[in-house]
């Protein structure tokens, strides 16, 4: 049973897994711990794996592209359009392996960790701007009580 199409729901501490075959049954559907995840590709024959665009699925693409999977994020908001029913990570992984398979589904380009990094610096140097920013604010509204 060869399985073609994975859905991977990264979740928070336990990852959901749902692999279907070219004829669309189900090969697998299983919860993985986080360091049995790697081990779990690595024993996979190469294939479509389809996760959501979130904070470490940049991290695990170039994991898996380096086993030689395709591997293609979608933001999560067009996943939801493929939930048949309720929200657990089973269902999620399921959605997202169905979400994957259609040719209109639009994906998001994949980060270097170099892309990754600038990233990074941005978001912290917003952060110590707007901190910055917030306490010369309230220096100056604390000082003003003082009349000065």
């Amino acid at each position: 049973m060869q399985v073609t199409t994975v859905g991977l729901d990264l979740a928070k501490n336990i990852p959901q897994v749902r692999g279907i075959t070219a004829e669309g049954t189900v090969a697998f559907n299983k919860s993985l711990r986080r360091p049995q995840v790697l081990q779990f590709f690595e024993d996979l024959d190469p294939c479509l794996i389809g996760m959501e665009a979130c904070g470490s699925s940049h991290h695990w693409v170039r994991q898996f592209q380096k086993l030689g999977h395709e591997v293609r994020l979608m933001p999560a908001v067009y996943v939801k359009a493929y939930v048949k029913r309720g929200k657990t990570d089973a269902i999620d992984a399921e959605a997202i392996c169905e979400a994957v398979t259609r040719p209109t589904m639009r994906f998001v380009a994949i980060k270097t960790e170099q892309q990754q990094g600038v990233l990074f610096l941005h978001r912290a140097r917003d952060l110590v701007v707007r901190q910055r920013t917030q306490l010369s604010n309230m220096l100056r509204g604390l000082l003003g009580e003082f009349g000065a």
